[in-house]
């Protein structure tokens, strides 16, 4: 029989380890987080509203990683850990309400701003307060989390606090220089002592919140056409939508996640954490931001096709819409190109040029129409996955 002490202690894991029902539970509210970060930047396509955006999802993500980090040393599904997920899940809930006022409080509400920096500042706090208790032995780990909560935890939360009662440009600014700070800081408390017992679940992990990212843009094909009748032009739009997600879900499935897993499992102690670090935690975030900018240009062209009495099928997007549709692919294809050089992987020559190319191709975009824009896109991932297929086949007959 279990006793009383042992049903309250922490549960290590081991290699073996993968995703628990608990974590899968914990990133169901990153999916309304990812959802609000878009609403963000719909509400006002400004370019400091996107910049701003940016810097929100980047705080998002530092508190989805932290957990990350946590459930592959502990059991999330066991123990007072999943207690604290509960508390975190409920804390980042509230965090995801008030994004979309972060930047302009409405009539009669919280102060939205506020309110993010402190539920940010008791993820934190959770985070760290978990692996403390988890580990009374572990001088190292200790150690480092001492370092983190002075370096990289305090002095980014009094920014994000002093943000918070500022406006405008000042405002993201300041968060701006929180977030350099928060993610600078990581490299500077160092890398011994944190751990990553399984390759595996981290790995699996990621590839989940990559899913949840691709939802995200699915849901935008909804959000765009809602309200109105559905005709063929948002038909051929929903599909397009489509075709450009499966895209990124092939390029990052079947050419990333694999030889990435492969390397990080072939590593031990720091070289395992370091490339975890660096190849996970912040390659992965381009990935994430560039799903949802083309959720934000995606969920543009749905509505202009819905929107007959407002738009005519020629008219193309504008302004942050139409760089989002293909810069947001632009982001990601660079970001599994940085994935790929990082693990030591053959050069991915062809994701780097397309990546390079679809940024600015905003340009072109509001030249033509929002469906055909939209309709272009869809070629460009497979044809860039194509490409660097076949250099892959090239480069061992040539060695």
């Amino acid at each position: 029989m279990t006793s009383n002490s042992a049903r309250h202690r922490m549960t290590a894991t081991d290699a073996a380890h993968r995703v628990t029902s608990g974590e899968l539970f914990f990133d169901l509210v990153f999916v309304c987080a990812i959802t609000q970060v878009t609403a963000l930047m719909a509400a006002d396509p400004t370019w400091l509203r996107l910049f701003g955006a940016a810097v929100v999802l980047a705080l998002l993500w530092w508190c989805w990683s932290c957990f990350a980090w946590l459930g592959n040393v502990v059991r999330a599904d066991s123990g007072p850990l999943f207690g604290v997920l509960i508390a975190v899940m409920s804390i980042v809930m509230v965090t995801s309400l008030v994004v979309p006022e972060v930047y302009e409080d409405k009539a009669g509400g919280v102060p939205a701003a506020l309110v993010f920096v402190l539920c940010y500042g008791s993820v934190r706090l959770l985070h760290l307060a978990s692996y403390w208790v988890a580990h009374p032995g572990d001088a190292a780990l200790r150690a480092v989390l001492r370092r983190t909560a002075l370096i990289s935890v305090l002095p980014p939360f009094v920014l994000l606090l002093a943000g918070s009662q500022l406006h405008g440009r000042a405002q993201v600014l300041v968060w701006l220089g929180a977030v350099a700070i928060d993610y600078l800081g990581i490299y500077v408390t160092g890398s011994s002592g944190w751990r990553v017992n399984s390759a595996g679940h981290f790995a699996e992990r990621h590839g989940l919140i990559v899913i949840i990212a691709l939802g995200e843009s699915l849901v935008a094909i909804g959000v765009g056409a809602a309200g109105y009748a559905v005709t063929g032009a948002v038909l051929a739009a929903g599909v397009a939508g489509v075709l450009v997600a499966a895209g990124l879900w092939l390029l990052y499935f079947r050419r990333v996640a694999e030889p990435v897993e492969e390397r990080l499992a072939s590593l031990e102690g720091d070289a395992r954490t370091t490339l975890a670090r660096d190849a996970y935690t912040f390659l992965h975030l381009p990935l994430i931001a560039g799903v949802v900018l083309t959720a934000l240009g995606v969920e543009s062209v749905l509505h202009q096709a819905a929107d007959s009495g407002h738009y005519d099928l020629a008219e193309p997007l504008h302004g942050v819409q139409a760089w989002a549709l293909t810069g947001g692919v632009g982001l990601f294809l660079l970001g599994t190109a940085a994935i790929l050089l990082r693990v030591g992987a053959r050069r991915p020559t062809a994701l780097l040029v397309a990546g390079a190319l679809c940024l600015p191709a905003g340009l072109l975009v509001a030249l033509v129409p929002a469906l055909l824009a939209l309709g272009l896109l869809t070629l460009v991932v497979p044809a860039a996955l194509l490409l660097h297929r076949r250099a892959g086949r090239r480069a061992p007959a040539q060695g």
